[in-house]
C-alpha cells in the first residue's frame, strides 16, 4: 500500500508540473516594443466545445489603436459571450514581415487588417475570403464597393474613410483676389486657373507645385479614360505616350513662365514639414492631399486650408475609397463568425464610440455622426475632402508588386528633366523601356 501511494503521488507531481509546462507554453507573453502582446500568428482552430468560438486577429498600428481596438473585442464577447479571441498586434514593419511567413505555413489569423498597397496580391494568391455577400447597403456608398472589387469579388472590409484631393490655401487667395478652386474642375481648368492665378500673385510664390511622381502624372491618364500604368497585377504596363508628353510638356513651359517653382525649389520641399511644405512654408498655394495628409497641414496652417477634388476628365478623376480593411482568411475553420464580426466592426455603435478615429474617419456615416461633436477641424477637413471627392472618383491604383524599383526611377527621370539634364521625350523612351521590362518579369514569375 505504502508502494501504491507513492506512486499515486509521484504520478500527481508529474501532471501538474505537464500542466505548468503547458500553461507557459500556450500563455500569450508581455507586451512586446513594436506593440504585439506576443501571441503567436496562426489560426486558433476554432469551433471549441460548448459551441465556443475563439477568433484570432491581427492588426498593425500605434499603441492608441491596439488599445482601442482590444477594447472593442471586448465589447464583442459581451455581446457575443460565445465568441472571444487570439490577438496579435504590431507596427507596420513587422506586420508586413510576419504575413508572408504565416501565409507560408498557412497559419495566418482568422481576421486580420489589410492594405490597399497590398490586398491585391494577397487576393490573387487565395489568402483572403470572398466577403461579397456581406451587406453594405447604406453602411458604405454603393460606387466605393464596386471600386474596391477585384475581379469582381470583395476581399476587404473598409474601414475608414480616405481620398486623394487638393489642399489650398484659402485665406492667401483670397488675399490675392484670385478665384477659389472649384468642385470638379477639369484638368484643363486646373492648368488655366494656375496660368490665370500667376498673374495675381508675388514673385516667388506659385499657384501649383511641379509633379515628378508616376502617380502625380496617372492621376492625369486615368482622369482621361486611358486606364492605370499598372495592370493586371503589373504584369502589363500601360504608359500612354500622347498623354505623358503633354503632361510633362506643359509643366516643363510652367517652370519657364514661373508657374510651378524652380527644380532647386521643389526638390527642397518636404510635406508636413514646417518649414519645408510647399504650402505651409508659403511659396505654393495649392497640393494634393489624402485624408491624413490634410489633416496635418491644417495643423500647420489652422484655419487657412481648404479643400477640392483632384482634377478631372472625361473618366473622373482622383480616388476616394478606403485604404485600409479588415480581411477573412479563406481557410479559416469559423468564416461564417469571421464574416459576422467583420461586418459588425463598422456597424456597431459602442465598436464605434470605442474605436473611435484610431483608424481615420470611419467610413459609415452614422458612426461618423456619433463621435462628429467631439471631433476637431483637423478631423472635419479630411471628411470634407472625401465628400467633395467621392462622386468624381476612380478606384485607388497603388503600386504592383515588383514595381518600386521602377517607380523610383521614373522620379529620378523626371528630375534629370527638370533640372534640364535631358528632355521630355528621352525621359519617356526610358521609363517606358523599363516599365516594359519590369512587367515582362512580373509575367513571367506567374
Amino acid at each position: 500500500m505504502k508502494q501504491r501511494r507513492a506512486w499515486s503521488k509521484g504520478l500527481a507531481l508529474m501532471l501538474l508540473a505537464l500542466a505548468l509546462v503547458v500553461t507557459a507554453c500556450g500563455g500569450g507573453g508581455k507586451k512586446g516594443e513594436g506593440g504585439s502582446n506576443g501571441s503567436a500568428g496562426g489560426n486558433s482552430g476554432g469551433g471549441a466545445s460548448g459551441g465556443s468560438t475563439e477568433l484570432s486577429i491581427m492588426w498593425w498600428g500605434p499603441d492608441a489603436r491596439h488599445e482601442a481596438t482590444l477594447a472593442a473585442l471586448d465589447v464583442y464577447t459581451k455581446q457575443n459571450p460565445n465568441v472571444t479571441f487570439k490577438p496579435e498586434y504590431m507596427a507596420w514593419d513587422a506586420y508586413w514581415q510576419k504575413l508572408p511567413t504565416l501565409v507560408a505555413s498557412k497559419t495566418v489569423t482568422d481576421v486580420l487588417q489589410m492594405d490597399a498597397a497590398y490586398i491585391q496580391d494577397y487576393a490573387s494568391k487565395g489568402v483572403l475570403a470572398d466577403l461579397s455577400d456581406i451587406d453594405l447597403s447604406g453602411i458604405v456608398a454603393d460606387n466605393v464597393i464596386e471600386n474596391l472589387k477585384i475581379d469582381g469579388k470583395l476581399y476587404g472590409i473598409p474601414l475608414s474613410l480616405n481620398a486623394q484631393g487638393y489642399a489650398y490655401n484659402k485665406t492667401k487667395l483670397e488675399e490675392y483676389g484670385i478665384k477659389l478652386p472649384w468642385k470638379d474642375w477639369t484638368w484643363e481648368d486646373y492648368f488655366n486657373w494656375a496660368r490665370e492665378a500667376r498673374e495675381k500673385l508675388p514673385e516667388g510664390i506659385y499657384p501649383i507645385g511641379d509633379v515628378n511622381t508616376w502617380d502625380g502624372y496617372q492621376y492625369y491618364q486615368t482622369a482621361m479614360g486611358k486606364g492605370p500604368i499598372m495592370e493586371d497585377g503589373g504584369k502589363k504596363f500601360n504608359l500612354d505616350k500622347e498623354l505623358f508628353i503633354e503632361f510633362f510638356t506643359t509643366f516643363e513651359e510652367f517652370r519657364k513662365q514661373g508657374i510651378v517653382p524652380p527644380a532647386e525649389m521643389s526638390a527642397s520641399f518636404l510635406e508636413n514639414d514646417p518649414q519645408a511644405d510647399p504650402m505651409a512654408s508659403g511659396k505654393v498655394m495649392t497640393r494634393g492631399a489624402s485624408v491624413g495628409s490634410v489633416s496635418a497641414l491644417e495643423d500647420l496652417l489652422p484655419g487657412q486650408v481648404a479643400v477640392v477634388n483632384t482634377p478631372v476628365g472625361p473618366a473622373g478623376g482622383g480616388w476616394a475609397q478606403s485604404t485600409i480593411f479588415l480581411s477573412v482568411y479563406a481557410n479559416s475553420p469559423d468564416l461564417e463568425e469571421a464574416k459576422k464580426f467583420v461586418k459588425w466592426f463598422i456597424t456597431d455603435e459602442e465598436a464605434g464610440k470605442t474605436l473611435g478615429l484610431t483608424r481615420g474617419i470611419p467610413i459609415n456615416e452614422s458612426i461618423y455622426k456619433l463621435l462628429e461633436p467631439d471631433m476637431q477641424r483637423r478631423d472635419i477637413i479630411g471628411k470634407e475632402l472625401y465628400d467633395v471627392s467621392v462622386d468624381k472618383a476612380l478606384p485607388f491604383y497603388g503600386t504592383a508588386a515588383g514595381w518600386t524599383e521602377w517607380t523610383d526611377y521614373f522620379k529620378a527621370q523626371i528630375e534629370a528633366v527638370q533640372f534640364g539634364q535631358q528632355t521630355v521625350e528621352q525621359a519617356y523612351e526610358n521609363i517606358a523601356k523599363m516599365g516594359e521590362e519590369t512587367a515582362a518579369k512580373a509575367a513571367s514569375a506567374g
